[in-house]
């Protein structure tokens, strides 16, 4: 793999790209000229406005295509790369079975005033999601899904009942980071209530970035588009490291 690259359009390296926004102006010629300066203030130069269209008689979006002279150094790059193998669920559910002995205990729901649960449920529930099965359909994984809005210290006392392995929380609504201070407040009441026993702590969400674990004080943060095999996997791995048994 090359170490710098650039975007590819007609051919390779020409550095087109296509990127869409809306303007609060009429629909128009001088909203597609308005479109026209914001992308060359941009960095796209030359740019051609290849759609437009009104919405409703004040805003009008756009699709703008044309040429960027930036390039990506691919050694620059930070992510989080998966250090841990995708499991099955009879794999699964055979490690949790012969390293702990007993069913793997995960409770999760949406805290704060976030009602949202689609995620959550896409993870937990048997239904799943990207024809995926759900974490409900590991025989040795007792799920507990307390759904939405649920309160920080509902979500402790409840983990600490069920005697928790890993507490997973959702979270769709960002207005203000809301996100990122529910989730704070969350990892912080989980250290002031058990210390070093507390379960394992993982975030998701659409506006998550998964470099943001430590900043969030939780084990793992999982973006969009992450399935049930993903975390059941990472399950396995964080628990076996956690307690030493090998998972």
């Amino acid at each position: 793999m090359k170490r710098h690259i650039r975007p590819y359009g007609d051919t390779t390296g020409d550095g087109m790209i296509q990127t869409s926004f809306t303007l609060p102006v009429p629909h128009g010629p001088r909203a597609d000229g308005a479109a026209l300066q914001l992308a060359n203030k941009m960095g796209m130069d030359p740019a051609m406005v290849v759609h437009s269209k009104p919405i409703g008689p004040d805003f009008t979006f756009f699709v703008v295509y044309g040429s960027v002279k930036h390039i990506v150094d691919m050694d620059e790059i930070r992510v989080v790369e998966k250090e841990y193998p995708l499991l099955s669920p009879s794999e699964v559910n055979s490690t949790v079975k012969k390293s702990l002995r007993r069913k793997m205990v995960v409770v999760g729901g949406c805290i704060g005033t976030d009602a949202h649960t689609v995620g959550i449920d896409a993870i937990l529930n048997i239904k799943g999601f990207a024809g995926e099965k759900g974490l409900e359909y590991y025989r040795e994984l007792r799920v507990i899904n307390l759904g939405a809005q649920v309160s920080v210290p509902e979500l402790v006392k409840r983990s600490r009942a069920e005697k928790a392995d890993a507490v997973l929380v959702s979270q769709v609504v960002t207005q203000r980071d809301a996100h990122i201070h529910n989730t704070q407040e969350m990892s912080a009441a989980f250290r002031e209530a058990m210390g070093q026993k507390r379960p394992l702590l993982i975030a998701g969400g659409p506006r998550f970035d998964p470099l943001m674990a430590g900043e969030l004080g939780v084990d793992r943060v999982f973006g969009r588009g992450t399935t049930p095999g993903e975390v059941a996997s990472f399950l396995v791995h964080a628990l076996g490291h956690k307690t030493g048994a090998g998972v």
